[in-house]
């Protein structure tokens, strides 16, 4: 069975460096948490092939259609699995994904959430196959995100026993 990164691969698909913070934004927090098998991911934007914070920003029915939003949550997800790799060596060490939750910065009226947000379980899926990437979800609309991030998704996920 093809490892997650052997999958996107073969999509044509190449995981972003880990975000890397600028020296002015404080942030008390770490992007990746492991509790022993269990992993907590913060809200992640996307970033940059170098690990530069990349959003998307803006409002999804102003500034983003919802097929840009899509698109852009799979950016996100990329990240996500960028910073994921970096805390826990490979990606094949995902038992399986249990939780996504997406949060689009969204104009009145905008309720396509759930379709941006599709653009990054699509990606854990190709990534991860039907059994290890199967996870519960949620979508919201939220008047506004940090630094006008058009969208902000997080997630957990159980590693493989050691």
């Amino acid at each position: 069975m093809p490892s997650p990164e052997e999958r996107l691969a073969d999509l044509g698909l190449t995981l972003p460096a880990p975000v890397r913070v600028p020296p002015d934004l404080h942030l008390p927090f770490t992007f990746v948490n492991v509790r022993g098998r269990r992993v907590l991911i913060s809200g992640h934007p996307a970033h940059d092939a170098k690990g530069n914070i990349a959003g998307p920003y803006g409002k999804l029915g102003e500034a983003l259609t919802t097929e840009e939003g899509y698109a852009a949550a799979g950016e996100i997800a990329l990240s996500v699995l960028a910073d994921l790799k970096a805390e826990i060596g490979e990606l094949s060490r995902v038992a399986g994904w249990t939780r996504v939750f997406g949060m689009v910065n969204s104009a009145p009226g905008f309720t396509d959430q759930h379709r941006v947000v599709n653009g990054f379980s699509d990606m854990i899926l190709e990534a991860f196959g039907p059994v290890a990437g199967r996870h519960a979800r949620s979508a919201i609309g939220v008047a506004g995100l940090p630094m006008d991030f058009a969208m902000e998704i997080e997630g957990e996920l159980e590693l493989t026993e050691s």
